[in-house]
């Protein structure tokens, strides 16, 4: 069955509410006729839609209005415990499941070991089986979902949520992965990278006023989420920000697996660091080895780590003149070894940009850790859900 496209939130249908619940969403409480004369909306009409943001929950009265004389007015706000999000972040070898409320905090989670290339079938059937497991924990049910969102480590065409060509996950190309959890889960369902996932859950977490954002992951493999004007930029066919195969002038001679020489992430990620240790005598096989050598100090892996932050700063120089981040967080299990690699990255960035695209830039470690593709994927389904999302979901 072919995924369609649906353009309205799946909570706020066109009544005239979605205007109301965007002002009281940042918890600030207001009254009615606060609300009305910020809106230029009549006492009546705010007071219709104040009525119906109750009926579904997403605001609830609250106490402690002061009075000018007689009876205190009547203040709404936010309810973010009112519904609640399903965020999963499946890896090459991870599975990670989450319930957040509607401001994108993690109520419970699960996360176990298990190969994306189980299949889509094994992994999303696990997926829903966990998404229940949590629900019953916290004494909630499925009617209390908005939204499920998923990140995926591979290409994802977003308007279908149908994975496209990923070379690390046989038997998923083109699957209908919302149509398939939608059999299960009555709820609008969104798909998209797990870099752009990690990208929102970082921004959201960790740098929630800034507009332009950079999040690059080095892992296994090197890849980006862009942020910009406060949208998440994917390009035409959803493979914006995909840095690990843009070529770099050290590696001219070197072969990647995707069948060209030079490219960085055969160069800079985990496994390309670690063999390089291997070449020079250093006993590495993973990046975990590398990480572990660096703590302890070893002098020639702390040089392939600072060398693989030039690499990338190398191709980062070109994306800050381009995209004029105000902030690039270099995440993914390599960050784990810290300033070594933040060191090399900005040696690079800050000597080859253009002085004004670098005057505030900031280059820092990641914060939001390991939940970052939880929080992003909980924020992908809450935004959609309630009407401030930047694009349309498959269902």
């Amino acid at each position: 069955m072919t995924t369609t496209v649906r353009s309205s939130p799946a909570l706020l249908d066109g009544e005239g509410t979605d205007q109301v619940f965007q002002l009281l969403r940042d918890a600030q409480p207001r009254t009615r006729a606060q609300v009305a004369s910020h809106l230029g909306l009549s006492r009546a009409t705010v007071a219709m839609r104040i009525d119906r943001l109750m009926e579904l929950g997403l605001i609830g009265p609250v106490e402690g209005a002061a009075s000018s004389g007689g009876r205190p007015p009547s203040q709404f706000a936010f309810n973010p415990t009112a519904r609640l999000a399903l965020a999963t972040d499946l890896g090459a070898s991870h599975a990670a499941v989450a319930l957040t409320d509607l401001t994108g905090s993690i109520v419970a989670r699960k996360r176990v070991g298990m190969a994306i290339a189980d299949g889509p079938e094994r992994v999303l059937g696990w997926m829903v089986e966990a998404a229940q497991s949590l629900l019953d924990e916290v004494r909630r049910d499925a009617g209390d979902l908005v939204a499920v969102g998923i990140g995926l480590p591979g290409p994802v065409e977003f308007s279908t949520g149908r994975p496209i060509n990923p070379p690390i996950m046989p038997g998923w190309d083109r699957f209908d992965v919302p149509g398939w959890v939608r059999q299960h889960l009555e709820v609008p369902v969104l798909v998209d990278n797990d870099v752009n996932i990690m990208a929102l859950g970082e921004q959201s977490h960790s740098w929630p006023g800034v507009e332009h954002f950079m999040l690059v992951k080095v892992a296994t493999g090197i890849g980006s989420g862009i942020i910009s004007g406060g949208r998440l930029q994917r390009g035409a066919q959803g493979i914006a920000g995909d840095l690990g195969h843009v070529q770099i002038a050290r590696g001219a001679d070197v072969p990647c697996h995707c069948g060209n020489y030079g490219c960085l992430e055969a160069m800079a990620s985990g496994p390309a660091i670690a063999a390089s240790l291997a070449r020079a005598g250093v006993p590495a096989t993973t990046s975990a080895d590398v990480i572990e050598l660096v703590k302890a100090g070893d002098l020639v892996a702390i040089q392939a780590v600072r060398q693989a932050g030039r690499d990338i700063g190398e191709v980062l120089a070109t994306c800050v003149s381009l995209i004029n981040p105000a902030v690039v967080a270099i995440g993914g299990s390599i960050a784990a070894v810290g300033e070594h690699l933040l060191a090399g990255v900005r040696e690079i960035v800050y000597s080859r940009s253009m002085p004004l695209a670098t005057e505030h830039l900031q280059i820092v470690q990641a914060r939001a850790g390991a939940d970052a593709g939880l929080i992003g994927a909980g924020m992908l389904a809450i935004d959609h859900a309630l009407g401030r999302r930047q694009t349309s979901p498959a269902t």
